[in-house]
């Protein structure tokens, strides 16, 4: 039997309120309202912490980070972090985009 931690599975928001409140309205109880550097300072928290499989972030904290830490965010699978637009914001990630970043796969070819 896989020794699974009791943790792992579970899903964490950190972001401007509206990010944060929508997410806790679908259920998601770790939501945690963020912004700038403190929302960089949660997220590194978060990630040490080892409680999640998912975190999602504000994609406005791409702004704070340095290429290197943004590469690292981008790239990483456990957690994986998926950096999300704010609402009214028309910037979508394509499937593609999506499946090599996070698989390493170009189903575009």
């Amino acid at each position: 039997m896989i020794n699974q931690k009791q943790d792992e599975g579970r899903i964490a928001v950190i972001g401007e309120r509206s990010i944060s409140m929508g997410f806790r309205l679908i259920g998601i109880e770790d939501t945690f309202e963020a912004e700038g550097k403190e929302a960089l300072e949660k997220l590194q928290s978060i990630e040490k912490s080892g409680k999640y499989s998912v975190i999602f972030v504000s994609e406005s904290l791409k702004s704070v980070m340095d290429t290197r830490m943004l590469n690292y965010y981008e790239s990483t699978l456990k957690p994986l972090v998926m950096f999300i637009p704010l609402p009214g914001v028309d910037r979508e990630e394509s499937l593609e985009t999506m499946a090599k970043r996070i698989l390493g796969v170009d189903i575009g070819r």
